[in-house]
């Protein structure tokens, strides 16, 4: 039986191994393809392919198994569950394949893209420009259809040229801009504020206008600390929460 095929890691030595791996696998998991097989790889393999011990893969699987989203069989092997439940709230903690992580697993319709203005608000991130690539999206539980966010990413131009609007149907922009525009991301700085509806963001997300939402703000950085795009989403209020954690190591 053929096996999922996991994406690769690049391991951040501050963060433990477990929890880098586990966020990968994840995203993987996630972001999978319908075609996909449910089969994992073998322990022995998935740690080879991470580049770590056989009991660190153990803690990372038996953290996916502890979420739902794989199951463990003595003799079968280790199987992805096709039913899992994919709404899980937002966790904001440190790696960037932990982002890549909590943004898949949503069915996402595009709703546009091209150049547009630099809002106002968001000049700071674009001293030096008056245009950028501007990507929405509409995104929702896969299972019911029901719309969960609404994303707008503003791209630095050069950056946004290279993006093919297609793998943000399938993939988060994060591992867009990772994986297949190749930019080497340094830090993401997160803000997250309540805010009440208006009226396009309760048209789409259909929710009463002025519903609580959770309004975040996602600046990307690249190696030289300039940012490369700075994400707009609302979230709807009954839908999501955002909790920080903090590893004492």
């Amino acid at each position: 039986m053929t096996t999922f095929a996991p994406d690769s890691l690049d391991l951040n030595r501050k963060l433990p191994l477990w929890y880098q791996v586990s966020q990968s696998l994840r995203a993987s998991i996630l972001g999978r393809s319908p075609k996909d097989p449910l089969r994992l790889p073998t322990e022995d393999a998935l740690a080879a392919h991470y580049g770590v011990s056989v009991l660190t893969m153990r803690q990372a699987l038996k953290e996916l198994e502890a979420e739902g989203l794989i199951s463990r069989h003595r003799r079968r092997g280790t199987f992805i569950e096709p039913s899992a439940r994919r709404g899980a709230p937002v966790r904001l903690l440190g790696s960037v394949d932990t982002i890549v992580a909590q943004q898949s697993g949503m069915s996402t319709e595009l709703l546009d893209h091209g150049p547009t203005a630099v809002p106002a608000e968001l000049a700071e991130y674009f001293p030096e420009l008056t245009e950028v690539g501007g990507f929405r999206r509409l995104r929702g539980d896969e299972e019911t259809g029901e719309p969960t966010n609404h994303a707008c990413n503003y791209v630095r131009p050069d950056v946004a040229a290279l993006i093919d609007p297609q793998d943000l149907v399938r993939w988060p922009m994060t591992k867009v801009l990772r994986d297949a525009v190749g930019v080497r991301i340094s830090r993401i700085t997160d803000t997250v504020e309540a805010r009440l509806a208006d009226p396009e963001t309760a048209r789409l997300l259909r929710v009463p206008l002025l519903s609580p939402i959770l309004h975040y703000t996602g600046v990307t950085y690249d190696e030289d600390g300039r940012p490369v795009d700075v994400a707009r989403i609302h979230y709807r209020g009954d839908r999501f929460s955002f909790t920080v954690t903090l590893e004492a190591h």
